[in-house]
């Protein structure tokens, strides 16, 4: 008997520990469980910062994202600052875009692409094919500006305040523009033209007017002429060439008969210019550097300059 019992004794002792230790186990599985808990009842939360995150990521995105503008026929900084809202006008619209443009804020081609309102990231590399077609551009070097300075203007000693009172004289010929101011008068020297001197006589007009042939012809030329800009070039009945440059938009094209004071286009900045105006020349050929003075051969058809 005794040895039985000591034989049970050791046996229930270790029952005790059996259940001590599964106890011990129970509270050990137990903290895992709580902490899977605790992770599980955070990931909805989670989820929803998240999806936020993504969601607003989209709109921040296209916020900060720069916009850009590609020029149009006609087009220049201050009109272009001015439709599209520019804070700082046209002349933070050119300082955001000096390394495309250039040293000369009026040289804008059709298709070169503006930075609105943030600085543009890179200079472009060339300009734009459809900006300079090498085949309508004139034989000679082209000249290199062709502008209407207040100073060349109160150089001109014949007709710098001329109007015209009336388009139409009776003889066949017409003032290329209504109510024009006579600019840069022919002849002006200086260095800014590759021939020396001004090849034409300008009128200062704004964007946008009327531009008429002179007389009845035939038009020879109509498209981009290089530093002319957009120009039309029409061939009169005594032989001699009249040329229209700078215009924003043409409304004629090359082999279409006109009369005289009909509509060809309107005038603009296009081409090597500072400012809108209409660069008229008389010309014996209908290339560059045929020029004869324009404003002496209207006075000798009736057309009066004041």
């Amino acid at each position: 008997m005794p040895a039985k019992g000591k034989h049970r004794r050791p046996k229930s002792l270790r029952l005790t520990r059996t259940i001590a230790a599964a106890g011990t186990g129970g509270a050990a599985l137990a903290l895992p469980l709580l902490g899977a808990t605790g992770a599980h009842a955070a990931t909805p939360a989670a989820a929803q910062h998240t999806q936020k995150a993504a969601a607003v990521a989209p709109a921040a995105a296209k916020a900060a994202a720069p916009r850009t503008y590609a020029v149009k026929a006609g087009d220049y900084l201050a009109k272009i600052a001015g439709e599209q809202h520019v804070s700082g006008g046209w002349k933070k619209l050119y300082a955001d875009n000096r390394s495309a443009i250039g040293g000369d804020p009026s040289l804008i081609h059709p298709g070169l692409k503006l930075s609105l309102g943030a600085k543009a990231a890179a200079p472009k590399a060339a300009a734009p094919k459809a900006a300079a077609p090498k085949a309508a551009a004139p034989k000679a070097a082209a000249p290199k500006t062709a502008q209407a300075k207040p100073s060349a203007a109160k150089a001109d000693t014949a007709g710098t305040a001329a109007k015209a009172a009336s388009t139409s004289t009776g003889s066949g010929y017409t003032l290329p523009v209504a109510g024009a101011t006579i600019g840069t008068n022919y002849h002006v020297a200086g260095s800014m033209w590759s021939s020396g001197y001004h090849t034409g006589t300008d009128f200062v007009v704004p964007t946008g007017t009327t531009i008429k042939s002179i007389a009845a012809g035939t038009v020879v030329s109509a498209g981009w002429g290089g530093a002319y800009g957009n120009q039309v070039v029409i061939q009169h009945a005594d032989g001699r060439y009249s040329q229209y440059a700078h215009m924003s938009s043409l409304s004629v094209s090359a082999g279409q008969s006109v009369t005289e004071g009909q509509q060809i286009g309107l005038s603009g900045a296009t081409g090597n210019v500072t400012g809108p105006h209409l660069h008229f020349e008389i010309r014996t050929t209908p290339d560059y550097g045929s020029d004869i003075d324009p404003v002496a051969y209207l006075r000798s058809h009736g057309v009066a300059l004041g």
